[in-house]
């Protein structure tokens, strides 16, 4: 299994539009062959003073795939380009972290 942990900050103010992007894509995602978990998250309100916070701009998409063949076959799927192409001028940054477990 392949685990993925996307980190995005948004350009300024312009988080929400993304996440709308995301959202509108998730469903696609989800039916994908091998797909087994992908959501977003943002900081939850009221966590204890060990949170780093990412922040108004950031989030996180997690990601777990049966296998890198799935995983790379979601990276060129048509729907995942349209949304790169729908947000690259609205992210400043993304780092993505493909996992597996230990």
């Amino acid at each position: 299994m392949i685990q993925v942990i996307a980190v995005i900050q948004a350009k300024p103010g312009m988080r929400s539009r993304v996440l709308d992007f995301l959202s509108a894509n998730v469903p696609a995602v989800r039916a994908e062959a091998g797909c087994i978990e992908y959501f977003a998250t943002t900081d939850a309100e009221g966590a204890p003073a060990l949170q780093t916070p990412l922040g108004e701009d950031s989030f996180v998409v997690f990601e777990r795939w049966a296998d890198m063949s799935a995983f790379d076959a979601h990276a060129k799927a048509a729907h995942v380009i349209t949304y790169r192409n729908n947000t690259r001028d609205l992210i400043a940054s993304r780092t993505v972290h493909v996992l597996t477990a230990v």
